[in-house]
């Protein structure tokens, strides 16, 4: 599963949302978006094709570098290191991008963040919103996994008319690092990641700093 950021950002009166996708396997690229009232205000992508083929890469390594990226970029959107001006929304093999307003998107909620382990079994209730409207978003494809775990196995499920899914599945064999519940959520208005850090004592859950 690629990874992906996307965070609202206040700087003065104004409200930024930066987005940082990983465009996967087949196309390593870290591509990073801030938004503002639905322009593109600044761009910032990355190719991994070398680290993709080296001896060096994992899924963590890779994760890090796509949230290094996305704090970095709010470091310098709160720093005034990005400009106020819009850049040009292109893709890199020259076509326009549709610009998304900053109130697009979904948003996702885990329900039941004191609830969601029993008996050795994770019970996720998950809802969907449309950022626009804070309607039920239905049919948006929802992943999990647990991070960290030995085989970071990623289950799925699919919400309802309520915007609604629950995702259950047995808690894995947990590896000697950090662990963290990572939910994704993808529909047609956008895509939306979850992501929790697991202490200790797991619940309940908080989220972990983007």
């Amino acid at each position: 599963m690629s990874s992906g950021f996307n965070t609202d950002i206040r700087v003065g009166e104004r409200v930024f949302h930066v987005q940082t996708e990983d465009r996967g396997p087949s196309r390593p690229v870290i591509d990073t978006m801030v938004y503002h009232s639905g322009r593109v205000l600044h761009r910032r992508s990355s190719n991994y094709s070398d680290f993709r083929d080296s001896a060096e890469f994992s899924h963590d390594a890779l994760h890090e570098r796509v949230q290094q990226q996305h704090k970095t970029v709010i470091e310098d959107l709160r720093s005034g290191r990005i400009g106020a001006d819009p850049a040009a929304p292109v893709e890199p093999n020259g076509e326009k991008r549709t610009v998304p307003e900053a109130s697009t998107g979904i948003q996702v909620q885990l329900l039941n963040p004191e609830s969601w382990l029993t008996a050795g079994t994770i019970s996720l209730n998950v809802e969907i919103l449309r950022r626009s409207d804070q309607q039920p978003e239905r049919g948006a494809q929802v992943e999990a996994l647990i991070e960290g775990s030995l085989d970071e196995a990623c289950h799925a499920g699919t919400t309802d008319a309520q915007g609604r899914a629950q995702i259950l599945f047995p808690m894995p064999r947990l590896g000697k690092g950090g662990l963290a519940l990572v939910i994704r959520a993808k529909a047609e208005a956008g895509v939306e990641d979850l992501r929790f850090v697991i202490r200790s004592n797991p619940k309940p859950l908080t989220n972990s700093p983007s």
